[in-house]
């Protein structure tokens, strides 16, 4: 697939020819990037109006150019979300009360009019609701006050019922869909479960993980009784979600690829698996999105989920990502976060490379990581600016 900026005035029309693979386009007032692509990717069907261009493309439908959304999107580097925390300094506080969960959400909406809206939330939420007390502290993070380290403490862990412990969360999905009408798609997210479990069972953030690993080498049986919990926590947590509003939901299993590959699939990938086919069950159309940083050992192994899409971290060659999960699953990614610290034209680029490398239809356009501290916005406003004036 090849990509070329075009500066064409804004009322041209340009023609090509069948044989280049690209498509007939009018301009508009910014320049375009426009794409033909090599075939990587099954013919694509035809589209569906009446749904937002994301779900389209994660279905397979042919649409004229990707879906851009960033994780992190909604957070520390816009100036009003760092006006909101002056006021409302605790995280939690910010992220359980509808209303604000509502103004976050919609902040980078609009400025910056994504074609997904992701709820602000956290993935640790649900713990209140499963009796593991935690806080959320500014400068130090996440904060687990009794670790479970024994069955007993696994036993006094409770199934999650999200409708009773975070109600909030599903009334804030159900004004988001009010609010951006069917324009946008509203993202879920959840934790996975050995990601949970690594918070919990560390205490908080970790960099060496030996204490869920020592747990879970040790102890097996022990670690397997907390998984279990979460896995059917998450997959009632999603479908609240979907039934709330939600229209895609992202698993984030941030900490899986801390597990060689062959604990991953005995800790990680059963349970995503899981999940994943519980949902299934009652929202079949439902996409969901896989996420794990640093994947590029585990690749292969993703797909076993039967997620819809696998997010790219930066450090995987999107092309040969692609050519590694293979043409049945979707991609999101992956530009890396520091990008958006380049100059305008080094933006562009990359984003110009990436979309090449994904190749037509069923990618997401995203960064391979959330967005750093620091970002300056007007950068990026000008990746959305880019992102959204591409065309196959």
């Amino acid at each position: 697939m090849s990509c070329l900026h075009s500066s064409i005035a804004s009322s041209s029309v340009i023609c090509v020819s069948p044989s280049s693979k690209l498509t007939s386009f009018c301009r508009t007032s910014r320049p375009r990037i426009h794409c033909a692509i090599g075939g990587t990717v099954a013919e694509p069907k035809v589209v569906s109006a009446t749904e937002p261009l994301l779900l389209n493309a994660v279905r397979g439908l042919e649409v004229e150019r990707p879906p851009v959304w960033l994780m992190r999107q909604a957070g520390r580097y816009m100036k009003s979300y760092q006006i909101i925390c002056e006021k409302y300094p605790s995280f939690r506080e910010r992220s359980e009360n509808v209303d604000l969960v509502v103004e976050i959400s919609l902040q980078p909406w609009k400025v910056f009019k994504p074609d997904g809206v992701i709820l602000f939330s956290d993935i640790l939420t649900p713990l209140s609701g499963m009796n593991i007390p935690f806080d959320i502290v500014k400068g130090k993070g996440p904060i687990i006050f009794n670790p479970p380290t024994t069955i007993a403490d696994v036993d006094q862990v409770r199934e999650f019922f999200p409708e009773e412990s975070v109600p909030y969360v599903g009334e804030a999905l159900t004004i988001l869909r009010k609010e951006v009408n069917n324009e946008t798609a509203v993202l879920g997210f959840v934790g996975a479960p050995f990601t949970l479990a690594s918070y919990v069972v560390e205490g908080g953030s970790s960099k060496n993980f030996t204490k869920i690993k020592q747990l879970a080498f040790s102890q097996p049986k022990v670690l397997h009784a907390l998984l279990q919990k979460f896995a059917t926590s998450m997959a009632k947590y999603i479908q609240f979600q979907a039934n709330s509003g939600a229209q895609a939901v992202q698993i984030f299993d941030s900490w899986a690829t801390q597990l060689s590959p062959v604990d991953f699939e005995e800790f990680s990938l059963p349970y995503l698996k899981q999940i994943v086919d519980t949902v299934k069950q009652t929202h079949p159309n439902l996409p969901l999105i896989l996420y794990a940083s640093g994947s590029g050992g585990l690749l292969e192994r993703l797909p076993l989920t039967g997620v819809d899409v696998v997010s790219l971290d930066w450090t995987v060659d999107m092309a040969e990502g692609r050519r590694r999960l293979g043409a049945d699953v979707a991609v999101q990614g992956n530009v890396d976060p520091g990008v958006l610290f380049g100059s305008k034209e080094f933006i562009t680029n990359r984003i110009n490379d990436t979309v090449r490398k994904a190749g037509k239809g069923k990618h997401i356009l995203n960064l391979g990581h959330g967005i750093k501290v620091g970002t300056p916005e007007e950068n990026v406003a000008h990746f959305f600016d880019i992102a959204k004036d591409i065309r196959y």
